[in-house]
């Protein structure tokens, strides 16, 4: 189905048919499919009425590039369940899963990245030509193509899209960060490369620089790269690769002594 070709979404006890740790790849074709501004309206059943599932799904919809309208309980069917409503935002949405070996994650998508659904899709972003040159990836601007067969996701720390990064508030870089930690907790990535400098240095820690961080996002060890950015004349394609191929090797810790 082509994109933006549904006007609309209402799903009923989704979460009986799709499992949570799937529930990303189905979220993100929504996205893909619908226009910018469309309406979702989810149908749950019980057993997601937990507190701690409810917030689950909120950040998988976020993660998805929806903006949250509601979160109402009871299903209408008496089983106590949920109804959930978004609209599409214009951002990108998470392309992840389970046993991701790398979880790429840049600062927030340009309108750019958001209208052409890539992310680092503006043709003088190194990313993409960084992540051949290292050999983690094999099809050029294919986020799909990289989680199927490279086992490399891809998300960002805040979702809103912006013409510069520089828009993005501290308080958004830190939520953000939270909102990545539970998506690791969920789906157990090797590693996070985080991708620049400024996010991480404003939630974590100013004096941050690349490699790998003391801190962890959820279960995953975190690796700090500069941005990928044209703008960036400091850092090239074969400095980022090496930068690349560091983040998708073993975290210091994990490696046989």
């Amino acid at each position: 189905m082509r994109a933006g070709a549904v006007a609309g979404v209402w799903v009923s006890k989704a979460d009986e048919h799709v499992a949570l740790t799937a529930l990303p790849g189905a979220l993100a074709e929504l996205h893909r499919v619908l226009p910018v501004g469309a309406s979702v309206e989810l149908a749950l059943s019980g057993r997601l009425a937990a507190q701690r599932c409810r917030d689950d799904l909120v950040d998988l919809l976020v993660g998805a590039g929806f903006e949250l309208v509601a979160v109402d309980g009871g299903g209408g069917d008496g089983d106590g369940g949920l109804v959930v409503t978004a609209v599409r935002a214009r951002t990108l949405a998470d392309t992840v899963g389970p046993g991701m070996r790398l979880l790429l994650c840049g600062l927030n998508p340009s309108l750019y990245a958001a209208d052409a659904g890539v992310a680092f899709a503006r043709p003088g972003n190194r990313l993409w030509p960084a992540l051949r040159a290292a050999g983690l990836a094999t099809v050029d601007r294919d986020p799909g193509h990289l989680l199927t067969h490279h086992r490399i996701g891809m998300t960002d720390l805040v979702k809103r899209a912006t013409v510069a990064a520089a828009e993005i508030t501290e308080d958004e870089y830190r939520s953000g960060l939270g909102r990545v930690a539970r998506l690791c907790h969920l789906l157990h990535p090797g590693a996070v490369a985080v991708v620049g400098l400024a996010g991480w240095r404003a939630a974590v820690d100013r004096r941050a620089r690349s490699g790998w961080q003391e801190h962890r996002l959820g279960p995953a060890p975190v690796y700090l790269m500069p941005s990928s950015s044209g703008l960036n004349a400091h850092s090239q394609v074969p400095d980022l690769a090496a930068h690349l191929t560091a983040a998708a090797s073993l975290h210091p810790e994990q490696r046989e002594i």
